[in-house]
């Protein structure tokens, strides 16, 4: 009852009710609080340091409020994986997303397959800070966010594939912001386009909704990075943009009604590498009877290398056969060109991966690729082809793989430089900032942060 009538009231009359309610639900004392995570997706920390990059707005932010040095992701450095650590505080050994997407395994002797079109419930295994926020009579929303799809404690969403029907959609569609033709084909456009766009949603719901919790995610310096690699000019301009964009957040944040109780984070979900090399791993597995092709040219066979960029993921289908082929596929590839390093199950837990025995997503094998060089999952005669570009994936311990964070607003130290973290801190700060806990995560929040 009580929601029903503030949303019948303008905002400075209707917060007190919310307000009130969120303190029957059992919200502590700063549960007016609003905080806004944006994920620039694939921003190097090492972008930072360079004077020619134009982002005003992320030096005044990193300046007025707290930086680190880098923030480490998990592996596998991927979208997906990184952002599902940065709101669970876990790495995949634990929340169990290893793809972008989740990955099904063939009936027979087919290749695995990433889908991601797939349910939260059924890709994350851990507790996300918008699950505790909603649990304790918080609002949540999020913008283009991953392993989200239906997620039942979200309240307001514009997703990565919106939908015409939408609450914001329409709402967009109404004011002139997009078309309904344009959304059933938004997949197709630019991602810049997208980018605006999602930016203009997340607007609108801090503007409607002041949720105490917004997750948004922006793509664009991600794809130019992948195409013409990071640092580029190309790469440069992307950045610039990106900043113009967060601009336009923060401008809402500082308008009357959040003042003194908006907080953003910006964070990025791994860092790049130019490569110079492509690794076609399947190829080897060919040459040596593994994989074979049936008349229509399609491989089949017993194992396959998935490659997620800087590391390929070894899928055995063959439980009868699967020890002699894992043995005899660590063989194949400890002297492979390009490959840095084999690990095994064993080594599993010291990179933060499940095993198989713990999530059908595990890999039997990781090979880890050298530096200029990138996994690639197209179609190729020879195992090494030579190729410009740009890719992520590699270990969490590659410099340059290390992502970025820095925080302003309400409860975040002032001027506070943090040295080297990682993301599984993000989501115990963000529930420290909004007077919860994060009881799920293995790292504390970051020191200072919420007073």
């Amino acid at each position: 009852m009580i929601a029903a009538i503030a949303l019948a009231l303008p905002f400075f009359l209707r917060f007190p009710l919310i307000h009130a309610q969120n303190k029957k639900n059992g919200a502590g004392d700063k549960k007016d609080r609003v905080v806004v995570v944006i994920s620039l997706d694939g921003f190097p920390a090492y972008a930072l340091k360079d004077p020619r990059l134009p982002i005003p707005t992320l030096r005044r932010l990193a300046s007025e409020g707290a930086v680190a040095e880098s923030m480490q992701p998990v592996n596998p450095t991927v979208t997906w994986p990184n952002h599902t650590a940065i709101v669970t505080g876990v790495d995949a050994s634990q929340h169990r997303v290893v793809f972008n997407g989740l990955l099904e395994r063939p009936e027979r002797d087919g290749a695995p397959k990433i889908e991601p079109w797939r349910d939260k419930d059924v890709m994350v295994h851990s507790p996300t800070i918008y699950d505790v926020a909603h649990e304790a009579g918080l609002t949540t929303a999020q913008v283009d966010w991953v392993a989200i799809y239906n997620a039942k404690t979200i309240d307001w969403k514009f997703p990565e594939l919106p939908e015409v029907d939408g609450e914001i959609e329409k709402k967009l569609i109404a004011d002139g912001t997009v078309t309904a033709e344009q959304l059933k084909t938004f997949e197709s456009s630019s991602q810049a386009w997208q980018d605006e766009i999602w930016t203009d949603a997340a607007v609108r719901i801090l503007e409607d909704h002041h949720p105490n919790l917004l997750l948004f995610h922006l793509l664009t310096l991600d794809d130019i990075n992948h195409e013409y690699g990071p640092m580029s000019n190309a790469s440069m301009t992307a950045m610039a943009w990106l900043d113009s964009q967060v601009k336009r957040v923060v401008d809402v944040l500082q308008r009357p009604e959040f003042a003194g109780r908006a907080t953003v984070i910006i964070v990025s979900d791994h860092g790049f590498r130019a490569y110079k090399h492509r690794i076609h791993a399947n190829v080897l597995l060919q040459e040596k009877g593994i994989l074979s092709a049936r008349n229509d040219g399609k491989l089949h066979g017993d194992a396959w290398v998935v490659p997620e960029g800087g590391i390929g993921m070894v899928y055995v289908n063959s439980s009868a056969r699967k020890t002699e082929l894992i043995s005899q596929i660590r063989s194949i590839y400890s002297n492979a060109e390009g490959i840095e390093k084999v690990y095994g199950v064993e080594d599993f837990g010291s990179l933060g991966l499940p095993t198989p025995a713990e999530s059908d997503q595990a890999p039997d094998l990781v090979l880890a690729g050298r530096p200029d060089y990138a996994f690639a999952g197209d179609a190729a005669k020879t195992y090494i082809t030579d190729a410009n570009g740009g890719t992520h994936g590699y270990l969490n311990s590659d410099p340059q793989m290390q992502a970025i964070f820095m925080a302003w607003g309400a409860g975040v130290p002032k001027g506070a430089h943090l040295g080297a973290i990682t993301n599984r801190e993000v989501a115990p700060t963000i529930a420290k900032l909004l007077g919860l806990e994060m009881k799920s995560a293995k790292s504390p929040a970051l020191p200072n942060f919420g007073n």
